[in-house]
């Protein structure tokens, strides 16, 4: 007898775990946006928007054997999903993969569901970002360093500032990783403040050019013709907010076992930036939570006990790319963490923001 497993996200672990879960069950994957997006690849797409169609993968061309329902769910009982539709999925198992929201252009406007609104936005901001000689990045995390090595990949006359009241870049990371950062930073003339908050908020809207002027706590004045805002994840996690399924911790995650099933519920699981796994909230550590969850689902499919189980790396890592060539990394090895070359961050994503990747596995972009 088949059995339905309903996949609530289509982001790096739901799509993954929906793809490697079709051939043994009745997959429906609920996702409001036509299709998979590639998030990694969302400030290249920025800055260079003939590239920008390369990070979206149509879901038509992931699920060849499943079900895609496009529509947002608003609640979730063990049973199955409710939709914003008032349509009702029953299911047998649950993979809860909703993710986390950003602001844009790290990742695509909400209201933007469609691959072409997406693809419009990010157009209409190019053309905003290529005729601002000043920029303005709040936030000295991965995203907004990000951001400042592709703008300067494509336009390195321009003047680009990151703000952050954080006094070091990358804390928790081997400071071999840090200085070699702070060394291409200066390379390419990106200027840091950090230890600076701002006074107010910048009084025009982030992403839209017009000239303002800011001042930080410490009374300095910074002039800037557009600003970005690289700061403040929020986890979507609202269509659990009825208490149905699960209780959200003060952050808005879903409480897992190392299973990575919601607690209380067997057949019921959670990935990705939805879960309180302690973790950075990672693509990479989303799609090997998907793979932990569909060898559980698969196991419980045959009969079988499920045994694999997520236990996060005891130190972070990360691929941060400063352009296509450019960049810093730590990945983990059996003696702890590596301190990684550009190249090789160049080489594992800097050069394709994994474009390649996902065509082997979603199939074509939408390009």
């Amino acid at each position: 007898m088949s059995r339905t497993v309903v996949v609530v996200g289509g982001g790096y672990g739901g799509a993954a775990v929906a793809k490697a879960l079709e051939s043994a069950a009745d997959v429906v994957l609920i996702d409001p946006r036509d299709a998979f997006v590639n998030a990694a690849g969302s400030l290249r797409a920025l800055t260079q928007p003939d590239w920008a169609p390369n990070m979206f993968f149509p879901f038509a061309t992931l699920l060849t054997g499943g079900t895609v329902i496009r529509d947002r769910a608003v609640s979730v009982d063990p049973g199955g999903v409710t939709l914003a539709s008032g349509q009702r999925v029953e299911a047998d198992y649950l993979v809860l993969a909703s993710g986390s929201s950003y602001a844009y252009p790290a990742k695509p406007n909400a209201n933007s569901t469609s691959t072409s609104e997406a693809l419009d936005d990010l157009r209409q901001t190019h053309k905003e970002l290529a005729d601002a000689a000043r920029v303005l990045i709040l936030g000295a995390g991965p995203v907004g360093l990000e951001l400042a090595g592709e703008i300067k990949e494509v336009w390195p006359h321009k003047h680009v500032t990151i703000v952050d009241p954080a006094g070091q870049l990358l804390p928790g990371f081997q400071p071999q990783m840090r200085q070699d950062l702070h060394r291409q930073l200066d390379e390419l003339d990106i200027q840091l403040r950090l230890g600076a908050g701002l006074a107010a908020p910048p009084p025009t809207e982030s992403g839209h050019a017009e000239t303002c002027t800011v001042t930080t706590t410490g009374g300095d004045e910074i002039t800037a013709d557009i600003w970005f805002r690289a700061f403040g994840v929020q986890v979507n996690s609202d269509y659990l907010a009825d208490g149905r399924l699960t209780i959200r911790t003060s952050q808005g995650q879903v409480p897992v076992t190392e299973a990575l099933n919601v607690r209380g519920h067997d057949h019921v699981y959670a990935i990705g930036d939805l879960t309180d796994v302690a973790e950075a909230k990672r693509a990479g550590y989303a799609m090997q939570h998907a793979e932990v969850v569909a060898q559980n689902i698969t196991a419980q499919l045959r009969g079988e006990q499920p045994t694999a189980t997520y236990r996060p790396l005891p130190y972070p890592m990360i691929l941060l790319p400063l352009g296509p060539r450019g960049g810093v990394g730590q990945l983990p090895t059996s003696d702890g963490p590596a301190v990684v070359p550009a190249a090789t961050v160049a080489e594992y994503k800097g050069a394709d923001l994994f474009t390649g990747r996902f065509t082997q596995q979603f199939g074509p972009s939408a390009a």
